[in-house]
């Protein structure tokens, strides 16, 4: 009977043995993994007028790569490729800009009479402003006294110039960077994939490289078609509420919806403050808001979310995280890019850990 039980006695101490060496093992990789991670965030975030730039050209330059073949296979040179898209592109935005510039234009011209105007429809809120000022007062504030409320003046002018020219020099060097990517993307490619020795080492790179592109080129083609929806779908709500230039705010909304959250909410603001501006009534000024609110919040909490997940496969929470994390990080840029981005990281990891399984 002691001899039977002896076997039994080893096997229980022998086996909490490989179990805290396993442990320790899985600790140390996944400590060494959330310092590379802390150090990888810091160096995005401490060069981010560089990385910002370079990675949006690599982003944006795999989504237009389908196009880029399709125009290789019309013999058109490489080069010749990547200027027409990037023209193409620039385009884009300038039309945009030619669209909303001429309004911008009719109410810098006529902001006197517009103030004027929509202090006239703010006196509907004199009695909650009165009522503000009294409770400051016996909170112990000083009164300041009636009168309308405050408006900006012209301290705004050199701040927006101290945004604004960084923001066009970052734009210039990403044209510069996505140029040169998507005219060198084939030779890049190769280089890739002849660094390393192995044939199944390759055929796994150029996997990994395929499905990038395919799968950034379909993301581009499904935000692209659900902002032009949206974009239409504003254009036709400024028409039937008269907003003037009904055409270059669809426009508008169509290319800030490329922005998730950040751009929707200034595409609101704009709305609110021209609707208050240009529409005979306070109320009937807030229709239009009111309604890119309404149509902004079904396409995205429900059909963008719906459309991607199903066909790109990805999770809805993942997506969220990515958003908060790549616009605290780079701001509404990385707002764009949160998730081509996510959809490589996940490229990655499944080719990665499906060929170390195999």
């Amino acid at each position: 009977m002691g001899e039977g039980r002896r076997p039994e006695t080893v096997a229980v101490e022998d086996s909490p043995a490989p179990r805290s060496e396993i442990t320790l093992k899985e600790l140390s990789s996944w400590s060494q993994a959330t310092l590379a991670l802390i150090a990888v965030g810091f160096v995005l975030y401490a060069a981010r007028e560089i990385m910002l730039p370079v990675v949006a050209a690599f982003v944006v330059g795999a989504m237009l790569g389908p196009a880029a073949r399709r125009l290789d296979a019309l013999h058109v040179p490489r080069a010749l490729s990547a200027l027409l898209l990037v023209a193409g592109l620039t385009l884009i935005i300038a039309l945009v800009i030619l669209l909303i510039f001429p309004h911008v234009s009719e109410l810098t011209a006529g902001l006197p009479g517009m103030i004027g105007s929509l202090k006239e429809k703010l006196h509907v809120f004199d009695g909650l402003v009165a009522a503000w000022r009294r409770l400051a007062v016996m909170m112990g504030e000083p009164d300041k006294g009636a009168g309308a409320l405050p408006f900006p003046g012209i301290s705004w002018v050199s701040p927006t110039v101290s945004v604004v020219v960084p923001t066009l020099t970052g734009f210039l060097f990403f044209l510069v960077m996505l140029l040169l990517f998507i005219s060198e993307w084939p030779n890049l490619r190769r280089g890739l994939v002849m660094t390393f020795a192995s044939r199944d080492s390759r055929l796994t790179v150029l996997k990994i490289l395929n499905e990038i592109e395919s799968s950034l080129g379909n993301y581009l083609l499904i935000v692209a078609m659900i902002n032009l929806t949206v974009g239409a779908l504003t254009g036709v709500l400024c028409a039937l509420t008269k907003m003037p230039n009904a055409i270059g705010f669809g426009a508008l909304a169509a290319t800030l919806n490329f922005i998730p959250i950040v751009g929707p909410m200034a595409m609101f603001v704009v709305l609110l403050v021209v609707g208050l501006v240009a529409e005979p009534t306070f109320v009937w000024g807030l229709v239009p808001a009111a309604g890119f609110l309404l149509l902004i919040t079904v396409e995205g909490q429900f059909l963008t979310p719906t459309i991607i997940g199903r066909r790109l496969e990805l999770n809805a929470l993942a997506v969220l995280l990515s958003l908060a994390f790549w616009t605290w990080l780079w701001g509404p840029m990385g707002a764009f890019l949160s998730s081509p981005i996510l959809m490589v990281a996940l490229i990655l990891k499944q080719r990665l850990y499906v060929d170390e399984d195999g």
